[in-house]
């Protein structure tokens, strides 16, 4: 307990060196928050015994999240702290991990979209958005997912560098940055590994249109 209490308080404080709160996160991905349709009200009188269709159950995108496990690679181990369910009240879920050195960081963060066919101007909103978070080189297409985009540079203030990783599986936005000390960006290899996972967990996991 106490091993694990320590590797929480070293997340926490990664947070602060590198300036990456998920919530920061939440506030990139340009998009708004779906709204239910309205109900249809009974007509008084009418005992026809036509059914509605069932409300669909709200996915626990939580559940949908890579782990610790998924991303540690040999000799650089990573810590989760817990993850946060619809992040500014939007269907979805993010999660940060650090490593134990406390030198780098990687955060994931999910978004329910109305329809696959939102997509690509999502994506768009999303790519649009990324200025706060890095100062970008030209994006570079991605094998993960559909649209997937990858962009990389450095922090405004450039103390840490960034490389973010957008796309779409179903009806899911994911964003995943990777934070890292000056000069050392993720390895390409490694961005492409994780958001290959996410992927899967999110093709396996998502309900069936």
């Amino acid at each position: 307990m106490k091993r694990k209490h320590a590797r929480c308080v070293a997340a926490a404080a990664m947070v602060a060196a590198v300036a990456l709160g998920t919530t920061a996160c939440d506030h990139e991905s340009g998009l708004d928050t779906s709204k239910p349709a309205a109900s249809v009200p009974a007509l008084p009188g009418v005992t026809t015994t036509t059914s509605t269709k069932p409300k669909a159950a709200a996915v626990d995108y939580t559940r949908l999240l890579l782990q610790a496990g998924d991303i540690s690679a040999t000799g650089d181990a990573y810590v989760d702290q817990p993850p946060t369910p619809n992040p500014d009240s939007r269907p979805g879920a993010e999660v940060l991990f650090v490593n134990e050195e406390q030198t780098k960081a990687v955060s994931i963060l999910l978004v329910a979209l109305d329809n696959p066919a939102s997509g690509p101007s999502a994506l768009a909103e999303a790519q649009a958005s990324l200025q706060k978070a890095v100062t970008p080189g030209p994006p570079q297409p991605s094998i993960v997912g559909t649209g997937g985009t990858v962009v990389a540079g450095n922090s405004p203030d450039g103390k840490k560098s960034v490389s973010v990783l957008l796309f779409t599986e179903g009806s899911t936005l994911a964003r995943i940055e990777f934070d890292g000390l000056p000069g050392q960006p993720a390895a390409a290899d490694f961005v492409t590994n994780v958001g290959q996972k996410q992927a899967i967990a999110l093709r396996v996991g998502l309900p069936t249109p």
